[in-house]
């Protein structure tokens, strides 16, 4: 250079250094802030619920399974009971109990989207704090809008967060297909520990699109599946997929090291939950 900008050696001034590195700094906050804007705006919201109100969650929107439904758990779901699902204080609260219920020594709830909404590709984001205690084992996830027609694995499933009471600070992502699935042990996975999950909220995500699936709590992938082009059996991920959320007790991976009488009642916090649609992604993303 010239003009005496550059010692000898070949560095810089101090005083130059010193503004050289600011500038660098805030141009480096400048891009980050871009990139953040840029993420942003490249999901529409097409469907939420803030949990802004009290008493039971919204009908217009949430659904129930209702029963002992799968995996042998032991726990009865229930429907519309204010005990085990209720909305206060700006949170969907699903609280696990032992007590006698229609047969059961438990109950719980397990809500969803089924014949309310769904949808294909997009972004399904849930802030939540779980419960825990050996046997527990909430969940996020989604399952195809044609199960009653098709079946299980065939209506395929993708499972945004689980986590498991006798290993409280790992979550859990995975997909099942009928080539890969939790049956023949094939389902394909990925896992993070998470800072105290009971006790802090965190945000677990999933971002689906034509060609792969990622998984994300606070932001950090933790699992991506590809579409493999094979077709369905690895791939049934190109149609309407609804929305559930639950805590079960026992069953074939939750109760592997029994149940925690002692730890419930237990409760499930859902500070929000909201769907997203790529921007400009056409009918594709949109609510079906």
């Amino acid at each position: 250079m010239k003009g005496g900008f550059r010692r000898r050696d070949g560095r810089f001034p101090a005083p130059l250094r010193r503004g050289l590195a600011w500038s660098l700094a805030a141009l480096g906050l400048s891009l980050a802030c871009v990139d953040a804007a840029t993420a942003a705006a490249q999901w529409k919201l097409v469907w939420s619920d803030e949990f802004d109100y009290r008493g039971l969650p919204d009908p217009a929107k949430w659904n129930y399974e209702e029963g002992f439904v799968r995996n042998n758990e032991a726990q009865y779901y229930t429907r519309a009971r204010k005990e085990n699902a209720w909305v206060e204080d700006g949170m969907l609260v699903i609280e696990t109990r032992r007590e006698r219920y229609r047969g059961a020594q438990y109950t719980s709830a397990s809500v969803t989207t089924e014949a309310r909404a769904s949808w294909r590709y997009g972004r399904v984001e849930v802030r939540a704090r779980l419960p825990t205690g050996r046997g527990l084992w909430p969940a996020i996830w989604m399952m195809g809008s044609d199960r009653p027609q098709v079946g299980w694995p065939a209506c395929g499933e993708i499972d945004i967060m689980e986590n498991v009471g006798f290993d409280p600070d790992r979550v859990h992502a995975t997909i099942h297909t009928p080539a890969f699935n939790g049956g023949k042990g094939t389902q394909k996975s990925g896992n993070a520990v998470v800072a105290a999950p009971y006790r802090e909220f965190h945000v677990y995500a999933l971002e689906w699109f034509p060609d792969r699936l990622d998984f994300f709590v606070d932001g950090q992938k933790i699992h991506g599946y590809a579409n493999s082009g094979k077709g369905s059996d690895e791939w049934p991920y190109d149609k309407p997929f609804y929305l559930l959320i639950n805590t079960a007790l026992g069953g074939g991976w939750g109760g592997q090291q029994g149940i925690d009488d002692a730890a419930l009642p237990q409760r499930y916090y859902i500070d929000y939950v909201r769907v997203y649609r790529r921007a400009g992604s056409g009918p594709e993303g949109d609510r079906e």
